[in-house]
C-alpha cells in the first residue's frame, strides 16, 4: 500500500489495522525529509542551544551536551524512557503506531534521515511487532514511554512478541535482513515525541467497536419485533424534523432492517398500545447520537494520524536559523520551533467522546432486555421462559447485562479531566489519552455482552409469536442463531449460548447482514 504522508484515510488505517498489507512511502516525501534532516545537521554542527539536538530533555532543557556526545544523548534518552509497564499493547495497536509514525516522520518536518523512515516501514512489513507495555504514558509529552519501548527493539535492544512471547529484537531484526537502527542527533526525540501510540489506540478501538455498533442495531431492530413494537418511531419525517444526521441515518437503518416483518403487520392490525417504551422507540435519538460522536471522533483522529506531532519541528524554508527566536532570516536553511503538537488533548477528548458512546449503545441495550424478561411490558411470557416459576428464563443473564451496564458508567469517567504535572513541573499540564484510548477495549468487551445476551432474549421472544416471520434480514439473524444455539425450552447451562452469541456480536458475522441491506449509508459516512 502506497501511503502519502498526510493523506491517509480511514479506508487505509482500516487496512493497515487487518494486517497482513506491505507499505511504501511515496517518493514524493524524499526531499522534504532530507531537507529537513540537513537543518538539524547543520544545527548539531553549530556552537548555538538547540533544544532535543545539544541540550537535555525537559526540565534538563538548560544543559548543554557537547558534540562528542550527540548520539549517545539520543540512545540515552530512549533507554531512559523505555519504563513502561503493564501488558503488552495488542499487534494491531503496534502495526498502527509503525505506520504512523513513519508516516508523520514522512512529511519532512521531524529532521530525521530517511533510514530511521525505512527502518520503521521494515519492521512494519517483515511483520515483527516490538514489545510495548501498555501502561506508562500520560499523553504528553507525546506518548514517551510506549514509542521509546517500539523504539528500544528498532535499536536491536528491545524486544519483540512472538507468538506471545517476549523475544531479544536483535536476532529477528538480523534475520528479517533489518539493520539495527542507529540514531544521530535528534531522531530519538522525534521518533518518541507524538501521539502516535494513543492515536492507534483510539483507533484500533473505533475500528473494534465498528462491527458491535452495526450488531446493535441489527438485534436493536430484532427486539423491536419481538416486542411487537411499532415502527411508526422510525418515520423519516419525525428524524428530518430535528436534523441531526446520526439520527436520521439511524431510523433509515431500522426501517430497512424491519421492512417486510409480518410482526409489524400483526401490530398495526391489532395492537392497542398507543406508545412504545423509550427503549424502543428512542433508539434512532440514542443511538444516532453516539453514531454522530463517533463520526466526529474519526474525523480528529483521522486528522491526529495524518499530524506532525513531535518536538521541535523543523521548517526547512531556505533561510537562517536564529536558535534563540526561531526567526527565519534568509541565509542558511530553515528554522526549528519548539511547541506543543505532542499534547493529545484531541485525542483524548476524542476518546472520551467513544467512551460515552459505547457505554450508551450497551445502557439503551440492557434496558431492551429488562424490557423483553418484564412481561407487563414486553407481553411475552415472564422472563422469556414457558413454564416460569419452574424455570427462571433469562432472568439472571439480565443480572449479568445490568452489571456490565453498571461496569460501563465507570470507566466512562473523562480520562481528559485529570491531570498530574510530571517532569518537575516543566510538563504542567497533560492529557491522560493513552488511557483514554486504552480503557476502550473493555467497555466494547463489555457492550459486546450484553448485545450477545440481547440476541438470545430477542430471538427467544420471537419463537413464542411463531408462525408469524419477522423480516427476512432479521430471520437470516435469527437462523444465524439457530445454526448452533436452540430455542431455550427450559433452562440450561446458558453461559456457553452467551458467548457464542457475543462471538455474532464481535466476528462481524451480524455486520455481514447489516452490511447487504441496499441503498444505506456507510456507518462511518453520513447520508
Amino acid at each position: 500500500m502506497l501511503i502519502e504522508p498526510g493523506s491517509l484515510t480511514l479506508e487505509q488505517i482500516q487496512t493497515l489495522h487487518a494486517g497482513a498489507v506491505s507499505l511504501q512511502l511515496a517518493d514524493s516525501c524524499l526531499a522534504p525529509v532530507a531537507a529537513s534532516a540537513a537543518v538539524v545537521q547543520a544545527a548539531a554542527a553549530g556552537d548555538a542551544p538547540v533544544y532535543g539536538v545539544n541540550t537535555g530533555f525537559g526540565k534538563l532543557a538548560n544543559q548543554r551536551i557537547s558534540q562528542s556526545q550527540l548520539d549517545t544523548l539520543q540512545l540515552n534518552l530512549i533507554r531512559s524512557h523505555s519504563v513502561g509497564v503493564g501488558e503488552p499493547l495488542d499487534p494491531a495497536v503496534i502495526r498502527l503506531m509503525l505506520a504512523l509514525k513513519a508516516a508523520s516522520l514522512a512529511r519532512g518536518y521531524s529532521g530525521v534521515r530517511q533510514t530511521v523512515i525505512d527502518t520503521l516501514l521494515a519492521v512494519h512489513n517483515a511483520g515483527l511487532v516490538p514489545y510495548v507495555p501498555s501502561q506508562g504514558s500520560v499523553g504528553a509529552s507525546g506518548d514517551l514511554a510506549p514509542l521509546a519501548h517500539m523504539t528500544l527493539a528498532l535499536l536491536g535492544e528491545g524486544e519483540m512478541l512472538v507468538d506471545g512471547q517476549r523475544t531479544p529484537a536483535l536476532p529477528l531484526l538480523q534475520a528479517a535482513g533489518i539493520a539495527p537502527l542507529k540514531l544521530a542527533a535528534k531522531e530519538g526525540l522525534a521518533l518518541i515525541n507524538g501521539t502516535q501510540t494513543s492515536t492507534a489506540l483510539a483507533l484500533h478501538a473505533l475500528l473494534t467497536f465498528e462491527p458491535v455498533l452495526e450488531a446493535a442495531l441489527v438485534i436493536g431492530a430484532l427486539t423491536v419485533d419481538a416486542a411487537r413494537g411499532s415502527d411508526g418511531p422510525f418515520d423519516p419525517r419525525i428524524h428530518a424534523l430535528r436534523g441531526q444526521p446520526g439520527q436520521i441515518d439511524v431510523a433509515k437503518y431500522y426501517r430497512a432492517l424491519l421492512a417486510g416483518s409480518e410482526i409489524r403487520q400483526s401490530h398495526q392490525e391489532g395492537d392497542d398500545r398507543v406508545q412504545d417504551p423509550y427503549c424502543l422507540r428512542c433508539q434512532p435519538q440514542v443511538v444516532g447520537a453516539c453514531l454522530d460522536s463517533l463520526r466526529h471522533a474519526a474525523l480528529v483522529l483521522v486528522r491526529e494520524a495524518n499530524a506532525v506531532t513531535d518536538n521541535p519541528l523543523v521548517l526547512p524554508q531556505g533561510g537562517a536559523i536564529d536558535w534563540a527566536s526561531g526567526s527565519d532570516q534568509g541565509e542558511r536553511g530553515g528554522i526549528m520551533l519548539s511547541g506543543g503538537n505532542f499534547h493529545a488533548e484531541p485525542v483524548a477528548l476524542a476518546a472520551d467522546a467513544c467512551a460515552l458512546a459505547i457505554a450508551e449503545v450497551g445502557a439503551i441495550a440492557e434496558r431492551r432486555i429488562a424490557m423483553l424478561i418484564d412481561s407487563n411490558v414486553s407481553r411475552l411470557p415472564p422472563f422469556l421462559t414457558a413454564d416460569a416459576g419452574l424455570n427462571s428464563g433469562f432472568m439472571i443473564a439480565h443480572v449479568t447485562a445490568a452489571s456490565l451496564a453498571s461496569e460501563n458508567k465507570s470507566l466512562a469517567h473523562p480520562a481528559s479531566v485529570d491531570s498530574l504535572p510530571t517532569s518537575a513541573n516543566q510538563e504542567d499540564h497533560v492529557s491522560m489519552a493513552t488511557f483514554a484510548a486504552r480503557r476502550l477495549q473493555a467497555m466494547i468487551r463489555n457492550t459486546a455482552h450484553i448485545l450477545g445476551i440481547e440476541l438470545l432474549a430477542a430471538a427467544q421472544g420471537i419463537e413464542f409469536l411463531r408462525p408469524l416471520r419477522s423480516s427476512t434480514a432479521l430471520e437470516q439473524v435469527h437462523a444465524l442463531l439457530r445454526q448452533d444455539i436452540s430455542a431455550m425450552a427450559q433452562d440450561r447451562y446458558l453461559a456457553p449460548d452467551m458467548a457464542h452469541a457475543t462471538t455474532l456480536v464481535t466476528s462481524g458475522a451480524l455486520s455481514s447482514i447489516f452490511r447487504t441491506l441496499p441503498g444505506l449509508p456507510k456507518l462511518w459516512t453520513p447520508s
